[in-house]
């Protein structure tokens, strides 16, 4: 057969895979209504790993590369999810590295709403205005959001997955500006302190704001040029702007974890992990107790921190997160355990883990 003629046999197979893939997203998008009548979560982890299961059988069968297939199919099935109406609440305006979690975590065609504040991102799921939110909740080198975990506490809302994003700051100012006469930077306090050693050197004065894209978008609203903001390279694409300085950042292993949040629970994917808040009875060894429940049952912690109650000075809750999923029968019985030691436990969620190792998110 001639080349002519091989080449109209690709493109008869290529329109005969459009009009198919067509046809799955139709249905995805019906799934997607589905979904919403009965109160289901959009993502549902263990079905992907299931759809994935069976396409690497059928490559097996007709003796092709199982990873490409697995991988034509984890962007088929980021498009089948981005047609299922999925809204995704995030905290700042554009270009902000929270919008870009989600584009991570669900596909770069996810609809996305800002927010202004945390609270109104948490408010947007919990009033039906979005599916899910992805917030952020520590950083590699400034620690945790505070303000994320407080509203953690009091939320509804569930933990269904988490991200950790590489972050990578630049200097970003009007075009025409010129670093040596920047007097004023812009951007999120962790942002700020992120940079520090960068910022120091310039001898500038720096002003905290809400987000670090608004921090971008402001400086264009209002004319400034001797200021400039630490934000992602993104933001400086989507307003115009100018990168003076690119990986001002303090470290390379400048990591933000995400949560992501939504109405529903997830069903256990075998590697899962959990996290849930705690305030323990006040008479010796309380939290001792409650951790020897773990180490006797070999639960692999993997974080724990405080945060005062805001109650009444020096009484603090706990924050905790392990591995192991809650609807496993181990974890089970040690939630149940748990309760002689404690005031109040509240599980936040159990999700699918991600990477181990952040910079395999990078």
């Amino acid at each position: 057969m001639s080349l002519d003629n091989l080449r109209k046999s690709i493109d008869d197979v290529d329109a005969r895979l459009v009009k198919v893939l067509a046809e799955r997203l139709k249905i995805s998008s019906e799934i997607g209504v589905e979904k919403a009548r009965v109160g289901q979560s959009l993502t549902d982890a263990s079905r992907e790993a299931a759809v994935l299961a069976h396409v690497h059988l059928v490559a097996e069968s007709e003796g092709i590369d199982t990873v490409t297939v697995e991988n034509i199919y984890r962007r088929i099935i980021a498009a089948s999810k981005s047609v299922q109406g999925t809204t995704v609440a995030f905290q700042g305006e554009p270009g902000a590295y929270s919008q870009q979690a989600a584009f991570n975590f669900f596909s770069s065609g996810v609809e996305t709403k800002p927010c202004e504040t945390l609270e109104e991102v948490f408010e947007a799921v919990e009033l039906g205005n979005a599916s899910f939110a992805v917030v952020p909740v520590e950083n590699s080198l400034e620690g945790s959001i505070s303000k994320t975990y407080d509203l953690l506490l009091e939320s509804p809302l569930k933990v269904s997955g988490e991200l950790n994003l590489r972050v990578s700051h630049c200097l970003i100012a009007a075009p025409g500006s010129k670093i040596e006469n920047i007097k004023t930077v812009y951007s999120h306090p962790q942002a700020l302190g992120q940079c520090q050693a960068f910022l120091k050197h310039l001898k500038c004065r720096t002003i905290p704001t809400l987000d670090t894209a608004g921090s971008v978008k402001m400086i264009k609203e209002e004319g400034l040029i001797d200021a400039a903001a630490v934000a992602s390279a993104r933001s400086a694409a989507i307003y115009g702007m100018k990168i003076l300085a690119n990986g001002i950042e303090d470290s390379p292993n400048n990591f933000t974890r995400f949560f992501v949040l939504s109405k529903t629970d997830l069903l256990s994917t075998g590697n899962d992990k959990t996290s849930l808040v705690f305030s323990v009875k006040d008479r010796p060894g309380s939290l001792f107790n409650f951790l020897r429940e773990l180490s006797t049952r070999g639960v692999n912690l993997s974080k724990i921190e405080s945060r005062p109650t805001r109650h009444k000075p020096w009484e603090y809750n706990f924050y905790l997160d392990f591995l192991g999923h809650r609807q496993d029968k181990m974890i089970a019985e040690l939630l149940e355990s748990l309760e002689p030691h404690v005031i109040f436990l509240k599980v936040l969620g159990s999700y699918p883990r991600a990477a181990a190792d952040p910079g395999d998110q990078a």
